[in-house]
């Protein structure tokens, strides 16, 4: 299983996208098609969180008058499944190893994982 969960109108997730060769991967656009349940326990099966998936700059925290700091596990697997944009993105997921975001430690490890396994 090779998937790649992003967002079509997000450059960064566009840019990033661009730095790979995704033959082979599934690309999932959230939007129009939003995470599954199980997609979803299988990420939390590689962080072990589900606010590690979770974006704190989706718009719809503030829509929402959301508390953040208040929020529990089980809020941010019911928040993940219920809005596309509470997912931290872009996702990249094989069976063995999953790469959640744009910060530069994730896309540097996504360069790393990619050129040991062209």
């Amino acid at each position: 299983m090779k998937k790649v969960f992003h967002l079509n109108t997000c450059d960064t997730c566009r840019k990033i996208l661009a730095q790979f060769d995704l033959t082979g991967w599934e690309l999932r656009e959230i939007k129009k098609e939003p995470i599954t349940e199980e997609e979803l326990a299988e990420m939390h099966k590689k962080t072990k969180s589900y606010e590690a998936l979770f974006s704190k700059k989706s718009t719809q925290i503030k829509l929402r008058g959301l508390d953040v700091k208040s929020l529990t596990e089980k809020d941010y697997k019911e928040l993940l499944l219920d809005h596309y944009t509470f997912l931290k993105r872009p996702v990249f997921l094989t069976d063995k190893e999953i790469f959640v975001g744009n910060d530069k430690k994730n896309v540097e490890a996504l360069h790393e994982f990619f050129e040991t396994h062209a």
